[in-house]
């Protein structure tokens, strides 16, 4: 394997398979037998994963919802995604820890970024849930400062598109794909693929990011074995 630690992003909305909202237990075991492949061949694996499926902070606000309370709102929804998540690996053979950013204790442990490193270092799958623990923060920024934290090789975006295009490609279908690009590429020519926070923490930290699409099976095996899947943001 190319790598020996990752820390992979999955949106919330990734986990609603068809569904227009929650969660589909299908996408779910998909996803949970995907991880488990590049897990059995030694690869360490972190995850953060997103809530948009169930709440979204941001929206809330913009339907009368105090910013600060949707975000926490937000944070909460990642933690229902973390449980149903590591449930789905649990159920696939793998061990797990669900590390939160918010303390509850019952469902979940604080995240400590020794504790988490040494989950990883006995092979187990480690989920963040909670986002940085902080409103007015993206779960793509908590994904950055996670992956940081513990010393992760790359990010790898699993989102429903093989990677970056200069236009959206669902909305047009002559726009062109990067098989990769540096993060100076991706201001100059306003790509989004994280928000400007985020991005700015793994430019400063040179922690390259792989945008994929996580619903093709076998493209996280190939990543993780050195093939050119996706898009990969580099210095």
């Amino acid at each position: 394997m190319a790598y020996k630690r990752i820390l992979l992003k999955l949106s919330g909305e990734a986990l609603m398979g068809t569904r227009q909202h929650g969660i589909d237990p299908v996408r779910l075991a998909e996803y949970a037998n995907e991880i488990k492949i590049i897990v059995e061949k030694g690869v360490e694996v972190a995850i953060v994963i997103g809530g948009g499926n169930i709440f979204r902070g941001v929206a809330g606000a913009s339907n009368g919802i105090d910013r600060v309370q949707g975000d926490y709102m937000g944070m909460l929804a990642t933690i229902i995604n973390g449980l149903a998540l590591q449930s789905a690996l649990e159920d696939a053979g793998m061990k797990t820890r669900l590390l939160t950013a918010i303390k509850m204790e019952q469902v979940a442990e604080p995240f400590i970024k020794r504790r988490a490193v040494r989950h990883l270092e006995k092979g187990r799958v480690v989920i963040f849930g909670g986002g940085t623990g902080n409103p007015y923060f993206t779960t793509d920024t908590a994904a950055v400062l996670r992956a940081i934290e513990v010393g992760a090789e790359v990010i790898l975006k699993g989102t429903r598109v093989d990677g970056i295009y200069s236009e959206d490609p669902e909305k047009n279908e002559n726009a062109i794909k990067f098989d990769s690009i540096t993060y100076k590429d991706v201001i100059n020519k306003g790509l989004k693929i994280m928000d400007m926070t985020a991005f700015a923490l793994s430019q400063e930290n040179n922690l390259p990011i792989i945008v994929f699409d996580m619903n093709t099976k076998g493209n996280l095996e190939k990543i993780a074995a050195g093939e050119n899947i996706g898009t990969k943001v580099d210095k």
